[in-house]
């Protein structure tokens, strides 16, 4: 979080809770494995796409598999989802945890594969078919060789994440004391992943 300003920075009127809000001093490497263990912990997200004549459409999506800074999805190839994002593949995908107030922001771009992929076999688990149905014709029937099934893969641009560092009691404690003394609550780390930290990481596991 913020850090304290210099002199010359409150006299240029800069906000800190601005200006200082990304952590610069973490080592790269260790921003985006602490991404990738949130991401890991958090299996539900909001994938959220543009629609023509509406704007920005969310909803709830189960995160298939993450493979490096890019998530995995697998979904039904008649969903009205499928047609945003045939005209727009711009997509954002967030997270957030309710216990600890982590959060997640992926910004990417979503290519959708048919079911010929073969990660649609290696990534399906039996609890999907509860999402499709069976329809009764031997072939629509909710399994990996529905023709139905579609791999959506996210390739991330562009990610910010919050994660908290200190517990219940902390956090009152700085809440109050940024309160009475004016100075910004230092309760975790704001942090911010470019194009060139994303490529780094897909060489990570």
């Amino acid at each position: 979080m913020p850090e304290n300003l210099t002199q010359n920075e409150v006299d240029s009127h800069t906000d800190p809770s601005v200006a200082k809000q990304y952590d610069n001093k973490t080592p790269k490497v260790e921003q985006i494995t602490d991404f990738f263990k949130l991401v890991d912990g958090n299996k539900i997200s909001m994938l959220n796409t543009y629609r023509d004549g509406v704007g920005m459409v969310g909803r709830s999506m189960a995160v298939s598999k993450r493979s490096g800074p890019d998530i995995l999805y697998l979904a039904n190839g008649h969903s009205q989802k499928m047609k945003d994002l045939a005209s727009n593949k711009e997509v954002q995908i967030t997270f957030q945890d309710g216990k600890t107030q982590d959060w997640i922001s992926v910004s990417g771009t979503a290519t959708t594969v048919s079911n010929s992929d073969p990660r649609i076999k290696e990534i399906y688990v039996s609890m999907i078919k509860a999402w499709f149905g069976d329809l009764g014709d031997g072939k629509h029937d909710g399994g990996p060789d529905d023709p139905r099934m579609t791999l959506i893969e996210v390739k991330s641009k562009y990610v910010s994440y919050y994660k908290k560092e200190v517990g219940t009691l902390g956090m009152m404690k700085e809440v109050g004391l940024a309160t009475v003394t004016g100075k910004v609550a230092d309760t975790g780390v704001l942090r911010e992943l470019q194009e060139a930290d994303l490529e780094k990481a897909r060489t990570m596991s």
